[in-house]
């Protein structure tokens, strides 16, 4: 028997909950969506929501569990995901050195909308897939919804639940501060935001060191 309606209904504002923590994954969304308009951030948007479907895939196959019971393997990728987010907060905080405050220029801001949009893909994807704790947090979300005769196919649902509304939030997030973009045309905002998601985002790397 296929999962109830109910199962999934619960399952996806629990989801979505778990989507709306702030992260290094709403910082990304958030400045390609305010320096470079929607359409950027949601190519980042769909990066984050592509890299939870490799976590997700990992953790119905019984991936993430391994992984989350391998002190090294978990390691591993914590500190990888680390030095990954301080890359990006260090270029961000370089960025904001421009004249003109940091318009991408270290996500292609000389490029074409279309190469700024794989940009931003490439480097959603990359945060969320080094990001262990999602994995972590599905592989115990999901036995909380599931049972002994859950099949696959519930699996799968349950899975693609959890993708689209990561998707959803994060559209929900580039549209949003996409509305502002204007706000961020003068090199002073510009320059905030960049500090602010820079710091945020080396911050974030250190604590996931400190705590790995």
């Amino acid at each position: 028997m296929m999962i109830g309606t109910e199962v999934v209904a619960s399952y996806a504002l629990v989801a979505l909950l778990g989507a709306m923590s702030p992260g290094p994954d709403f910082a990304l969304v958030s400045r390609f969506a305010a320096l470079r308009g929607r359409l950027a951030g949601l190519g980042a948007a769909a990066g984050v929501a592509a890299g939870m479907a490799v976590n997700t895939v990992a953790a119905v196959v019984g991936v993430g569990a391994a992984l989350a019971a391998s002190p090294t393997a978990f390691r591993a990728i914590t500190l990888a995901g680390a030095a990954y987010l301080c890359y990006l907060g260090v270029r961000s905080l370089l960025a904001a050195r421009a004249a003109d405050g940091g318009g991408l220029q270290d996500a292609g801001a000389g490029q074409a909308e279309g190469g700024v949009r794989w940009a931003a893909f490439r480097q959603g994807l990359i945060t969320n897939v080094l990001n262990p704790k999602s994995i972590v947090f599905l592989v115990a979300l999901l036995p909380q919804f599931l049972t002994d005769r859950s099949t696959w196919a519930d699996k799968s649902v349950l899975g693609a639940v959890t993708v689209l509304m990561v998707f959803v939030w994060f559209c929900a997030v580039s549209l949003a501060v996409g509305a502002f973009q204007a706000a961020f045309r003068r090199p002073a905002a510009r320059r905030v935001l960049n500090v602010a998601t820079g710091t945020v985002l080396v911050a974030l790397a250190l604590v996931i060191v400190l705590n790995a």
